[in-house]
């Protein structure tokens, strides 16, 4: 028996020991007075077991008939199975199976099907406990956007990062696959988010340098990171996240990619980040939307449109400062640039950037200078000439220079001695030193 079937039989009991009058038990079981008495008759008769569902334990008429359920199970075995971690969900299950095999299936119908037959087990629920932030009221309002490194492809390819850029109000995402959270990933991103839908009022973002630069050393300026002064050309409020839950609705957006788009592009052996950008600007982003997007609190849309004189293409560029020399020369990137027009003096700051086709301008107080690049002078490298070997020869008044001619003469006299008498006997010679 029910709970509810439980609570009636403890009515029907004070009813028949006269602690409760009919029409008293009815208003308290909240049922008409012609059912109460329905129930108490058959209470009279049958027991607490008389109010039991006669249909309980019963097929219900309206169940799926046998044949599909074993059809259905015998699919999501076959292709949506596996481990823990590999295995489709009932939800994402229930859509392939009616994308790829034309079965249509409830997903909760689904998910009691395959709990009975252990091809799903029930998430451990953690315990909430904070409140969920309401979403804000106007799409464009606020949005938020962070990258998620994962094995995207599997053993396929590399790890990878996802940049996911979603609005608060709805819940619209756009996203692109990048080898790295770079400032030219980000910028990429939220480009194609200005041209589909405009420019938003405000990014929510966390503290990794690619959105926000360090402080200056003595604390009191920051300063702006690339992606900063894009936001800020664009208008757009740069808003750092102290927590990871404060920008929880990428984070959310974060699992349910890691689940269904891995799976997916598993599913089309999508094994190149280039083929799986595609697909996902061509098809897995336009459903996901479709699915998941929800309609704004408030009609009216915070994204302005893009100025007609506005080039995005120097929106989204990379600035730096330079300082023009005594020669009217700014150095760039081991790049010589020559200014062609003497409009600013020397020792002057100009801004120099470079967008994302590799292109240069030179710009100064909203000014754009004629420029053209030229070789870096050569150095002037002095080669000096090899020095001739030197040889050593000890002066003649050296010491062993003196003992060897002293010995040269004393062999000399000897030998002239020694022609004179050839029956001499011949004397010992001294050694000569060296």
């Amino acid at each position: 028996m029910s709970e509810e079937e439980v609570r009636r039989a403890g009515v029907m009991e004070r009813v028949s020991k006269g602690e409760l009058t009919q029409k008293a038990a009815a208003a308290k079981l909240g049922i008409c007075y012609r059912q109460l008495k329905r129930l108490y008759g058959r209470y009279r008769q049958q027991g607490a077991s008389g109010l039991k569902h006669s249909n309980a334990g019963r097929r219900s008429n309206r169940a799926k008939p046998e044949e599909l359920q074993q059809k259905v199970l015998e699919e999501v075995r076959k292709h949506y199975g596996g481990a823990e971690g590999a295995r489709f969900g009932p939800t994402l299950a229930a859509e392939h199976l009616k994308e790829e095999h034309g079965i249509a299936v409830d997903a909760e119908t689904l998910r009691r099907w395959m709990l009975q037959a252990g091809l799903w087990s029930r998430a451990r629920k953690r315990k909430r406990y904070r409140s969920r932030r309401l979403r804000k009221g106007h799409f464009g309002e606020l949005l938020q956007m962070d990258g998620s490194f994962h094995r995207w492809l599997e053993d396929r390819a590399e790890q990878g990062c996802l940049i996911n850029l979603v609005d608060d109000a709805t819940g619209t995402a756009v996203a692109h696959l990048a080898e790295e959270e770079t400032t030219w990933a980000v910028a990429d991103v939220l480009r194609k988010w200005v041209e589909s839908y405009g420019i938003p009022r405000a990014i929510y973002t966390d503290w990794k340098s690619v959105y926000h630069a360090m402080p200056e050393q003595d604390g009191k300026k920051r300063r702006l990171s690339q992606f900063g002064q894009m936001c800020g050309r664009l208008g757009i409020e740069l808003i750092a996240a102290n927590s990871p839950q404060a920008k929880g609705r990428v984070e959310r957006h974060h699992g349910t990619h890691q689940d269904r788009l891995v799976k997916k592009l598993r599913r089309l052996g999508i094994d190149s980040y280039e083929q799986a950008n595609v697909y996902l600007e061509e098809s897995y982003l336009p459903a996901h939307n479709a699915r998941y997007a929800v309609k704004a609190e408030q009609p009216v849309d915070f994204h302005d449109p893009v100025p007609e004189e506005m080039d995005l293409d120097w929106v989204f560029c990379l600035e730096q400062e330079r300082v023009v020399s005594n020669d009217w020369v700014v150095r760039y990137d081991n790049q010589h640039l020559q200014l062609l027009e003497a409009v600013v003096s020397a020792g002057a700051m100009v801004q120099v950037q470079q967008n994302g086709h590799g292109r240069l301008r030179i710009v100064h107080q909203g000014r754009e200078l004629r420029w053209q690049s030229m070789e870096p002078q050569p150095k002037l490298v002095v080669k000096s000439k090899p020095r001739p070997a030197v040889i050593h020869r000890p002066p003649a008044t050296h010491p062993w220079k003196r003992e060897r001619t002293i010995a040269r003469t004393q062999d000399f006299s000897i030998a002239e001695a020694g022609q004179g008498d050839s029956s001499a006997a011949p004397l010992p010679r001294t050694p000569i030193p060296g």
